[in-house]
């Protein structure tokens, strides 16, 4: 009986070992395939493709100008980072690694917004990976500039940033926490006096505290993040040239003798990553593949673990991804989806149920769900 477990599992593990070998993976050039080669819909796929570039968002082609009407009444509001205008609504569709549906020039390098944040949670791994930071250690660890002093924010810790229950309080390159997102009808005074919650016991979106997140990840490396993302994430699954990513004018600090930028976690002020669709693409397959690139290791299983656990204060929100669970669950799709979310309709969404991975720009935001909804009804 032992010996024919034995068996049973050398059997099962070689099993898996092929098949992890004969996986697909991207080179330079993408493969294509029919979505019936995979059992799918031909004809579904292309009604989900046409009802993508039917319901383009409609924020406005001069980025600079959307940003300013979305944010633009937030106390003290100015563009600190570059910007850019943007494209037509472009996407792709990838199904066990190959592109069975495109939309749009998915090679135009576009702002990206707070899809930034799932890249930033990626270097926020690497460290974790390399045994830099500890999850639970305060900032105040790590960081001594004073902007974890306090008696409030020396009880921030890493895990309190990634999924924004921080709570800090501070000015970090010319904005104060309370100016981002403020809460309506609040004069300034107000504001500043408002009484928030400890670290950890409530959720607040906010891009202050984000940027503080790299602030923090750029005093643990000491070498430019984009560098980092780039050497250990872009290169090794073969991302193109064209990504970039940016802070603002006023957001370079001075580590060992050279003035580095502290790069931002999003668009709101301008800045964050500049990427094309199919560069996202490749981001998005690695996770699908829980962090492997062919025989690589890039991203630790224990740190995509880790991304997609629910928050305490925000079952919707993980590390820095969106989770399809709590108040933003998409209705009748799988709670194992996750996915990357930016202004303007960007996202890279990641189905392990169906082997997916979902890109697309310039969507309007209230069509997400019922654009993957229709890609995963187009499996026979």
């Amino acid at each position: 009986m032992n010996l024919y477990k034995s068996l049973s599992f050398l059997f099962l593990f070689f099993g898996l070992l092929i098949s992890a070998q004969n996986l697909y993976y991207p080179n330079k050039n993408w493969d294509e395939k029919e979505p019936a080669f995979f059992g799918l819909d031909n004809q579904k796929i292309e009604e989900a493709i046409i009802f993508a570039l039917e319901n383009e968002n409609k924020v406005d082609i001069n980025l600079e100008n959307a940003i300013i009407k979305a944010f633009g009444s937030e106390p003290y509001f100015e563009i600190k980072g570059p910007t850019k205008t943007r494209g037509k609504s472009n996407g792709v569709i990838i199904k066990n690694g190959y592109i069975i549906g495109k939309w749009g020039d998915v090679n135009r390098v576009d702002m990206t917004f707070s899809v930034t944040k799932s890249y930033l949670s990626t270097v926020a791994g690497i460290a974790f990976d390399r045994g830099l930071i500890e999850l639970q250690d305060p900032l105040k660890k790590y960081v001594w500039d004073g902007k974890f002093d306090s008696d409030h924010n020396q009880l921030i810790t890493w895990h309190h940033l990634l999924n924004q229950s921080s709570q800090w309080r501070g000015n970090l390159f010319g904005t104060f926490d309370w100016a981002d997102r403020p809460v309506k009808g609040l004069s300034i005074q107000d504001l500043k006096n408002q009484i928030i919650p400890k670290p950890g016991y409530a959720y607040k979106y906010n891009d202050v505290r984000v940027n503080l997140l790299s602030f923090s990840l750029l005093n643990v490396f000491r070498k430019p993040l984009p560098s980092i993302l780039k050497e250990n994430v872009m290169d090794p699954i073969g991302a193109s040239t064209t990504w970039r990513w940016y802070g603002y004018e006023k957001s370079n600090i001075m580590i060992d003798g050279l003035r580095i930028q502290s790069v931002s976690g999003g668009g709101h002020f301008g800045g964050g990553v500049f990427i094309n669709t199919l560069d996202h693409a490749r981001f998005g397959l690695l996770f699908l593949r829980d962090g492997l690139w062919e025989k690589k290791r890039i991203v630790s299983s224990k740190w995509i673990e880790l991304i997609t656990k629910p928050s305490l204060n925000n079952r919707s929100y993980g590390y820095m991804w969106w989770l399809n669970q709590g108040d933003r669950k998409w209705s009748g799709l799988s709670e194992n989806i996750f996915y990357a979310a930016g202004f303007g309709g960007n996202y890279i969404v990641i189905v392990p149920d169906h082997n997916l991975v979902i890109v697309t720009r310039w969507l309007d935001s209230s069509k997400i769900g019922n654009f993957v909804q229709k890609i995963i009804k187009s499996h026979i």
